[in-house]
């Protein structure tokens, strides 16, 4: 859904103005062989348009960001490659990147990991104000780095109704946390630690998209839309030897690429293994139970504004 959208968007702005550089962000790179894989996809389609039009190849600004903690060592040893890559195809060059903090709880989400209606309103305001404040502030400063009539598409995980403690899209935190209260119940991991443990992971709606980018007035909106995926990627395909089957394994996976290094921190390494292990098995009781647990992509195409 959203690739369609970025490559329409790429297009129609080559059409308009023909811009020299490109500024490409990612706000959730990771570390792993997927990092440069988006990022080059675009360069691709950007290349495809200007040899239509018969255009010099512009310059290319890559801006990677993720959690503090997340592996930039690895992602820099790749940019050799990366740029070998490009330099074959394209010619195009490597940016920098930059990284971002999360703000403290002033009260405990007591049982819970993430936002849900047992949350202090106080733990909500935390979730929903920063990203309020940060998301404008995000609008502002690339609108301050683009063209007018330039576009840019986000691609955010999200959620549909406008309760910002809906589970739509998040429950699996919840079955997460379901995990550690269990082992808080078998005096494997202490009370105070889970309640004061919180995923910093908030899922916008489209309504609120909307009215934060209107109310910025950097941009236009150009289109807004969600999409929905199966929590296991895999689902309905026909694979062979049932790889990939167990959905369960699959989303626990993605999970702990994401959540590891966060739990691993504060609780220490010694619950990692355990606490995956449980989780699994939640996921798959709940999966074999729930016909489309999904999740929820909001993607928003915008026109910088004069």
């Amino acid at each position: 859904m959203t690739r369609p959208i970025t490559e329409a968007a790429i297009t129609d702005l080559y059409n308009t103005i023909s811009p020299k550089t490109w500024c490409i962000a990612d706000l959730g790179c990771s570390s792993g062989p997927n990092t440069f894989m988006v990022v080059f996809d675009l360069i691709k389609t950007v290349d495809k348009r200007r040899k239509t039009l018969g255009l010099e190849s512009p310059e290319y600004q890559i801006f990677l960001n993720d959690l503090p903690s997340n592996d930039f060592n690895t992602i820099f040893k790749s940019v050799p490659e990366f740029q070998e890559k490009l330099r074959n195809e394209m010619e195009a060059g490597f940016g920098q990147c930059f990284v971002t903090g999360v703000p403290e709880m002033e009260e405990a989400n007591k049982g819970n990991i993430h936002i849900t209606n047992s949350s202090p309103q106080s733990v909500i305001s935390v979730y929903v104000k920063p990203f309020e404040k940060d998301f404008s502030a995000f609008l502002r400063c690339r609108s301050e780095e683009m063209v007018t009539g330039g576009r840019m598409v986000l691609a955010l995980q999200g959620r549909k109704s406008e309760n910002p403690c809906s589970t739509e899209g998040s429950y699996f935190w919840e079955l997460l946390a379901m995990a550690l209260r269990e082992m808080v119940s078998e005096g494997l991991v202490e009370e105070e630690k889970l309640d004061s443990f919180n995923i910093p992971d908030y899922k916008p709606s489209p309504g609120q998209v909307r009215s934060l980018v209107e109310l910025e007035g950097s941009f236009k909106i150009d289109r807004l839309e969600t999409s929905e995926i199966h929590w296991n990627a895999y689902e309905g395909e026909i694979l062979e030897d049932g790889k990939f089957r167990d959905g369960g394994n699959n989303l626990a996976k993605c999970v702990r690429a994401i959540a590891e290094p966060l739990l691993v921190r504060h609780f220490g390494e010694e619950i990692i293994e355990e606490v995956f292990s449980r989780y699994k098995g939640i996921l798959n009781d709940y999966m074999s139970k729930e016909q489309s647990p999904l999740f929820v992509n909001v993607t928003a195409s915008l026109i910088k504004m004069n």
